[in-house]
């Protein structure tokens, strides 16, 4: 879309900015194609119609009746060890299991929160191993955490928080799940990681990844020209194709990947055990506070399950500053102590007080509506007591 017609309207110098046919564009504008926004749009190549986005994709459900109570999972090992990052660390993969016999401790109250589980998806007998599986995978496929210094020459981290911001914008757009989401930016990232990508082609690898990661996780997943359509079709199916190609081979095709998300669902039920349902209002705020951590590159020095655990930590204290946010029970599910999530949720703090800028807007924009009970409207504390994380 021309810039003039952008309804974010982004700075004539954006980084991200590109001429495309003689005319000056911002690539990553609203995702709404304003030259035709509502009907169906032509390739212009071949001269066949393709139908808008918003009428071809269909939302898909499968819903599974009730079953019977699944068996009590074995207890979580007292004596876990905990995935602790250090910030100073050389590469995304060195990380230290320090042993904490105290995690947990047996004289402590601590729900067992797959006891009364029904659904038989939520695997309650084999939630402890599942999730124990998923802390090791996550320091194999987690991207470098300094890959802007060493391996990017042409794009900087602001280049990359507004096309992350995009991204959101294509997922509320196409109603895509938040696992899509958050397995596009590991895409993104992982490839930046060991490929040098030109500011020119920054878009093409994040729609291409939204494309992969829609075929990975979604039932229903639009059409490659959809994906087309979005930019404005700056970038051709062809060209969108090839790299999708690239970034597959790249990663060998293992998408399987943890993220943050895999790890709030289930801290989120830790901290309100097994009696207790989580509020909507407590859930939408976690997860927006940890769908802030994918707009900054300064977040990539912490695991994803230290991303979600401190969003759980943050939200309990907004929501209930007078009680303690972290509880034995989190603990044990989490294998952190309040101590290992201390920098990180003063990041995450930090992101809550920084003025969204007029091209960083979509994350606040969909946590404000009225299904996610205005999460990003909550007040946000300026500091925290230091003897939350004692």
């Amino acid at each position: 879309m021309s810039s003039s017609s952008s309804s974010r309207n982004l700075p004539k110098e954006n980084p991200l900015s590109q001429p495309n046919g003689g005319k000056n564009r911002a690539p990553l504008g609203d995702v709404v194609n304003r030259r035709n926004p509502l009907g169906d749009i032509t390739n212009q190549k071949t001269g066949s119609r393709i139908s808008a986005p918003s009428s071809t994709l269909v939302r898909c459900s499968n819903k599974i009746g009730k079953s019977k109570k699944a068996s009590k999972p074995p207890k979580p090992n007292a004596k876990s060890n905990v995935l602790v990052p250090y910030e100073d660390i050389k590469s995304p993969q060195r990380n230290a299991f320090v042993a904490e016999s105290d995690l947990g401790n047996d004289d402590d109250e601590v729900d067992d929160i797959d006891s009364n589980l029904v659904d038989p998806q939520l695997c309650g007998v084999f939630a402890c191993d599942i999730y124990e599986h998923l802390r090791s995978s996550e320091v194999k496929k987690r991207p470098a955490f300094d890959y802007m210094e060493r391996v990017q020459s042409n794009i900087n981290a602001t280049m990359r928080t507004i096309l992350v911001d995009w991204l959101v914008e294509v997922a509320e757009e196409y109603r895509l799940l938040p696992e899509t989401l958050y397995l596009a930016v590991n895409c993104l990232d992982r490839y930046l990681s060991g490929n040098v990508i030109t500011k020119q082609n920054l878009q093409l690898l994040g729609v291409s990844c939204i494309m992969i990661a829609a075929k990975y996780e979604e039932v229903c997943v639009p059409q490659v020209e959809s994906f087309c359509y979005i930019t404005d079709n700056t970038y051709s199916r062809n060209e969108i194709l090839e790299m999708e190609s690239s970034v597959l081979n790249d990663l060998k095709f293992e998408l399987t990947t943890p993220t943050a998300k895999c790890f709030l669902r289930r801290f989120v039920r830790a901290a309100k055990g097994k009696t207790e349902v989580p509020s909507l209002l407590f859930e939408s705020l976690a997860s927006y506070l940890s769908e802030l951590s994918l707009l900054d590159y300064a977040m990539l020095r912490y695991a994803p399950s230290l991303v979600a655990a401190s969003a759980v930590f943050l939200a309990q204290y907004i929501l209930h500053p007078s009680t303690k946010p972290w509880s034995s029970t989190l603990e044990r599910y989490t294998s952190y102590r309040a101590k290992h999530l201390e920098g990180c949720v003063k990041n995450l703090l930090q992101l809550c007080h920084e003025s969204p800028s007029a091209d960083v807007v979509a994350v606040r924009k969909k946590y404000s509506q009225d299904k996610y009970k205005f999460a990003a409207k909550k007040f946000c504390p300026t500091s925290l007591p230091q003897e939350l994380f004692l």
